[in-house]
């Protein structure tokens, strides 16, 4: 990259950032679009307190272990595409280079670990309303999903599940070095 794009790219970095400062509210994907920069880009820019990272190598442990959680959202955000399914999330296993699910029934489907190079656990509102999810991300950039935790009857995050989240965090970010 030139030295003139790099410092466009930081530019419009520094901006987005300034504007996730005041608000992490808001479509991610639209603001990647908006500054020019990758959705992992703009993740980048929330307040750390937002956000933690574990390398992509721990897909398979990650997935494993979101199977057993109950209910939860999984989205898949294209440039055309929207698409959402809440249900559990069936647990797979690897065979010949993917992750297969395993669901029977609802959501299915064959994930490639190797193409995911970050994992993100997000923690923002949305719509004034607090999140967290799981979001998988590839080289690039892009995301290839993401999984949100469930709510209870009252719209809530789920107690029981925002407890494995933070547990899950804490684990995978200390045994890899990753804590800030």
């Amino acid at each position: 990259m030139s030295t003139e794009l790099l410092s466009a790219k930081t530019e419009r970095l520094q901006k987005l950032r300034l504007q996730l400062a005041e608000s992490q509210d808001g479509i991610l994907e639209a603001m990647a679009l908006q500054h020019d920069v990758t959705l992992l880009d703009v993740v980048r820019c929330l307040p750390d307190a937002c956000w933690q990272r574990i390398d992509g190598s721990h897909f398979v442990s990650v997935m494993q272990e979101l199977a057993e959680w109950g209910e939860l959202t999984t989205i898949v955000h294209t440039d055309g595409v929207i698409l959402e399914f809440t249900g559990p999330l069936p647990g797979g296993e690897l065979g010949r280079g993917f992750y297969n699910l395993k669901g029977g029934s609802g959501l299915s489907g064959h994930l490639k670990p190797d193409c995911c190079s970050d994992i993100i656990f997000l923690r923002r509102p949305f719509m004034g309303t607090p999140t967290a999810s799981v979001q998988f991300f590839s080289a690039d950039g892009n995301s290839m999903f993401k999984v949100y935790i469930g709510r209870d009857a009252s719209r809530q995050l789920r107690p029981d599940q925002l407890e494995r989240f933070e547990s899950l965090v804490l684990r995978l970010t200390r045994q890899r070095g990753y804590a800030a």
